[in-house]
């Protein structure tokens, strides 16, 4: 490898969302630091960390029919039944949610679980619970998407935390999106919850951490609780 290709891996690029959080940052360190050396170097620490809050890695999704990957980075808070939000229209019943939590550390870009047509897209307002709580997914600010294939469909849920103040969503109604495809965003630690059909099988458990648009989340495929683990492509 090269010098170049070594020092290129070595920076992750920014999403467009970051760059006025970072704009601000770096002016408002200018200004103050001006006056008071000290709260310039601080300030630059900061600035770093806002950079670092918006990195976008890049991903390698694995490709196979059938399996869902994580939408977020983070730990998986939450395995098990759960009516999905009335406003998905995917029913009353209870069926299979996984939680992950993402901390302020975590990168916050969001990704397609599955490839498919987005079918829904609802935003519904609400309070700002710590995410890590189980009744954050009814009471918390939320925003919804159903990406629906000719076989099956799935509800993805952006719920936001306790500092989280801002959830953006890139996609609308009818668009496609592909396995691992960036569709949104939420500011400063929050939550995803992933709501499966009957028969689905989690292939992860309670603790462990996820990494967006890689880690397989569960299988879809008819039988599949009776397979192994599923691994990661390279």
């Amino acid at each position: 490898m090269s010098l170049v290709d070594s020092v290129t891996k070595a920076f992750v690029p920014v999403h467009r969302e970051g760059w006025p959080f970072i704009a601000i940052s770096l002016v408002a360190t200018l200004v103050v630091g001006y006056f008071v050396d000290p709260l310039f170097w601080i300030g630059l620490i900061f600035t770093g960390w806002i950079c670092y809050f918006f990195r976008d890695p890049k991903r390698v999704t694995p490709v196979q029919e059938g399996i869902v990957v994580s939408p977020a980075d983070g730990v998986v808070s939450h395995i098990g039944p759960a009516r999905p939000p009335q406003e998905l229209e995917l029913g009353t019943e209870p069926v299979l949610r996984i939680s992950i939590f993402m901390n302020v550390f975590n990168c916050h870009v969001n990704r397609a679980p599955m490839a498919g047509k987005v079918t829904r897209v609802a935003y519904r307002a609400g309070k700002f619970l710590n995410a890590e709580l189980d009744k954050a997914s009814e009471h918390n600010e939320r925003n919804g998407l159903v990406i629906e294939t000719e076989h099956t469909k799935i509800g993805v849920v952006q719920i936001a935390g306790l500092v989280a103040r801002r959830i953006v969503c890139f996609v609308r109604e009818g668009e496609n999106l592909g396995a691992g495809d960036r569709f949104g965003l939420i500011r400063f630690g929050s939550r995803l919850d992933v709501y499966f059909p009957n028969g689905a099988a989690p292939r992860v458990a309670l603790g462990q951490s996820m990494i967006a648009g890689e880690t397989v989340l569960a299988d879809l495929t008819p039988g599949a609780e009776g397979t192994g683990p599923l691994t990661r492509a390279s």
